[in-house]
């Protein structure tokens, strides 16, 4: 137990400043993704044209039109700037909770990846409404409809990064511990029922194989893709009605 963090990540290494810094999965993983969408990034706006000619252009052009009608469908269009920030949720999310189809640890199935968002894109909203109502109206709005709910508006404030976290974290979670369930709970039915097989056939997994990778589509692909859709969504909508709003 001494090499895994307090989230569950494995500690690789540790870095021998400040009393030993841990490298775990998550920001090594983290890092990898990066790095895998800077490269696609990277080579889908090579030799770009003003007419496009290539299916590398066609496709980054594609992405960068569906983004911008997604934010100005939900933010309108001053909040076009929030395009490239909203491509880096959905995209950072996305391949984060996909990896693990590639046996890594999934940088979303650590708290702190997502608390991390959260905390950014409620630092966002707290700006936004500063920026719309002035600091005293930002105050005032937590004393609506009046001062004896102040606790209350408080509380409900500071409810929407947690929210946002757990909402996010707890599904992705949830579909890589039911399908590590299902793995052990298949490989113990296909020893009960196949375990009668001479030999190594007794000892083959066979209901392990194919029934894994279908339920993968759905806890791996399906849910990993919708969580970043919503989360996106989420913070789209906040920092809008936070900017728009008359407190």
């Amino acid at each position: 137990m001494d090499n895994i963090s307090i989230t569950g990540a494995k500690i690789l290494f540790t870095i021998p400043v400040f009393g030993g810094i841990p490298i775990t999965e998550t920001q090594v993983n983290s890092w990898i993704i990066m790095l895998v969408i800077f490269l696609i990034c990277f080579i889908l706006t090579r030799g770009l044209k003003v007419k496009p000619t290539s299916k590398r252009q066609i496709a980054a052009e594609w992405i960068v039109e569906k983004v911008e009608a997604l934010v100005v469908g939900n933010m309108g269009e001053k909040f076009m700037g929030f395009a490239p920030f909203i491509a880096a949720i959905i995209s950072l999310s996305a391949f984060s909770s996909l990896s693990a189809l590639f046996g890594m640890y999934p940088p979303t199935a650590d708290l702190n990846t997502i608390a991390g968002w959260s905390l950014v894109v409620f630092t966002l909203i707290t700006f936004y409404k500063i920026k719309s109502n002035g600091f005293g109206g930002y105050l005032k709005g937590y004393t609506k409809p009046f001062a004896l709910f102040t606790p209350f508006n408080i509380l409900s404030e500071l409810g929407t990064p947690v929210s946002m976290t757990f909402r996010h974290f707890g599904n992705i979670v949830s579909g890589v511990v039911i399908s590590t369930l299902i793995h052990a709970a298949l490989a113990a039915l296909s020893s009960a029922v196949f375990g009668w097989l001479p030999g190594v056939f007794g000892k083959i997994p066979y209901l392990q194989v194919g029934i894994p990778a279908v339920l993968s589509i759905y806890f791996d692909v399906f849910t990993s893709c919708m969580q970043a859709f919503i989360f996106a969504m989420l913070t789209m909508l906040y920092i809008a009605g936070a900017a728009n709003t008359d407190e």
